[in-house]
């Protein structure tokens, strides 16, 4: 899905114009780099929350030539979807219908034969 798509997705809702959903896609989207720039949390309920995270400095190399290269330290955007979002995403698997637990017997090759108590 593209912001475009977005935008079509708000402006089928209701009586808003296209620019109308334009304007309230590109607010949603200031405000939450806004909240990240500043080092904010954002959390959206049933959705997922956005982060900065901090990494650090490190000595990496370059592919095409082998040289080693200093990463400087950097802030990095980091999603975690709730787990809402996730059970939507992957649906719990259908639970079949299993077969009333007889006993094992040898004959199953299971376990040992049952012995019976005194």
């Amino acid at each position: 899905m593209t912001k475009a798509d977005l935008v079509e997705e708000v402006t089928k809702l209701g009586d808003l114009t296209r620019r109308d959903s334009e304007v309230i896609v590109d607010t949603i989207f200031d405000s939450v780099i806004g909240a990240l720039r500043s080092g904010d949390k954002i959390e959206i309920r049933g959705f997922g929350s956005f982060r900065i995270r901090q990494r650090k400095p490190r000595i990496g190399r370059n592919p095409k030539t082998g040289t080693r290269v200093e990463v400087p330290a950097k802030k990095v955007p980091y999603f975690k979807p709730s787990k809402e979002l996730r059970d939507l995403v992957n649906p719990p698997a259908k639970s079949q219908e299993q077969p009333s637990a007889a006993p094992a017997t040898a004959a199953d090759g299971n376990s040992e034969p049952e012995t019976p108590s005194a």
